[in-house]
């Protein structure tokens, strides 16, 4: 039987676990070549890697300081404001993550750095400058499952990959800071480059795929998780696919979209309608009607998304589940202006924040994956697109 070994070549995803005070969070990383020779790891958790067949799956709980480095309050620098590249054009809200390299002055760091850093102060004169890792202070559980094993057959250099590489500039910035609320909505957010009506951008039907297959494949596998077969779903912002795993059998699938036509196409909807939630917020279904609603690569166009987000609590029944998933790609008109300036984590911070503002769901859940190979068949492939397009969800149940 293949196992792994120190002479392994591995394909493994693996989990990063964490909580905040609004609620549970996990990173899924796939690596496609685990190089168990070269690559580094803490020495208990690679030898737990040791001996494992494809499907095995290990884990690992890391205290503050083991995986990423601990909170350092040396790393909260203080930057003047004419500190700040102003090419740059960006305006230092509270909360928010921004490119180190706009800093200017600081001791390592120069203009190409885009590793982030969280603004803690601007009031015009200085800024309180965070460049700690954003799990840094967090207990994190690890889990690894095996996918593939190969035997190398040599060893001639390379790059070299370390666990803590995995969770580097991204994982941790979806959250809070010091429980208040994250700055987004100060500068125009929801203004789009495309401000005619909605109504005529949807007119013509577009029927093409918004995600690659294997991100398709990794979204409808999450959705079959956390959807109760025989549920009443809402598909808020539809189109002529759910992305719902066919073997999961619901009592009634509603779609909600602006294109007659997509709608008409999609083979799970039991029901489609015709609705511009920018235009009216309020939806047009009696209270406490769905045991969930999807909102699947759309919410970046939402401009009144509070609004939305309490009405979808409205139409949900009690303990009702509200999920939100999107990718980094999006039709640029029409996308409001803060998705664009977001880093893809915050953007889950972004729709978290929706959530919390509307006050009425709980037991919030954040969830990404990243890194799963492009399908070689993908139009994409090989046009530095190698890998799949990343998933990124958060999800919450309304409250009682």
């Amino acid at each position: 039987m293949n196992t792994t070994t120190k002479n392994s070549v591995v394909g493994v995803e693996f989990g990063f676990s964490w909580n905040s005070d609004i609620g549970s969070h996990k990173e899924c990383r796939y690596v496609q070549n685990v190089n168990f020779w070269r690559d580094i790891f803490p020495e208990t958790f690679y030898e737990k890697l040791l001996d494992k067949t494809p499907k095995d799956e290990i884990s690992h709980d890391f205290r503050p300081g083991e995986l990423v480095p601990d909170v350092d309050e040396s790393l909260v620098l203080r930057v003047k404001s004419n500190q700040v590249d102003k090419d740059m054009n960006l305006s230092t809200r509270y909360g928010r993550y921004y490119p180190r390299g706009m800093l200017k002055g600081v001791a390592g760091v120069f203009k190409v750095n885009r590793e982030p850093f969280r603004c803690l102060k601007s009031d015009g004169n200085e800024i309180h400058a965070d460049m700690n890792h954003p799990l840094a202070g967090r207990d994190i559980s690890v889990d690894a499952v095996i996918d593939s094993i190969e035997t190398k057959s040599s060893e001639r250099g390379g790059s070299c990959m370390a666990l803590q590489d995995l969770i580097h500039n991204g994982p941790g910035m979806q959250v809070r800071c010091n429980g208040r609320p994250t700055d987004f909505f100060s500068d125009d957010s929801f203004a789009r480059g495309d401000e005619s009506n909605d109504g005529g951008f949807y007119t013509h039907p577009r029927l093409v795929n918004h995600l690659d297959d294997m991100a398709i494949d990794v979204l409808s596998g999450m959705y079959g998780q956390l959807i109760r077969p025989a549920s009443k779903v809402l598909d808020l912002m539809s189109s002529w696919k759910s992305h719902l795993p066919a073997e999961l059998e619901l009592d009634s699938l509603t779609g909600l979209g602006m294109n007659r036509i997509e709608l008409e196409a999609n083979p799970r909807l039991t029901e489609g309608v015709l609705y511009d939630l920018n235009a009216n917020p309020s939806l047009p279904f009696d209270d406490g009607q769905f045991d969930a609603v999807l909102c699947t690569v759309s919410v970046e166009y939402l401009v009144q998304p509070f609004d939305v987000f309490a009405d979808v609590a409205r139409v949900l029944k009690p303990g009702g589940l509200f999920v939100v998933s999107f990718s980094n790609r999006w039709f640029p008109p029409k996308a409001i202006r803060i998705w664009k300036e977001l880093h893809e984590y915050e953007r889950m911070g972004l729709v978290t924040e929706y959530f919390l503002q509307s006050k009425r769901f709980n037991n919030i859940h954040t969830w990404s994956m990243r890194g799963k190979p492009r399908p070689y068949d993908d139009k994409y492939f090989g046009l530095n697109m190698m890998l799949s397009d990343p998933v990124y969800m958060v999800w919450a149940t309304k409250g009682g």
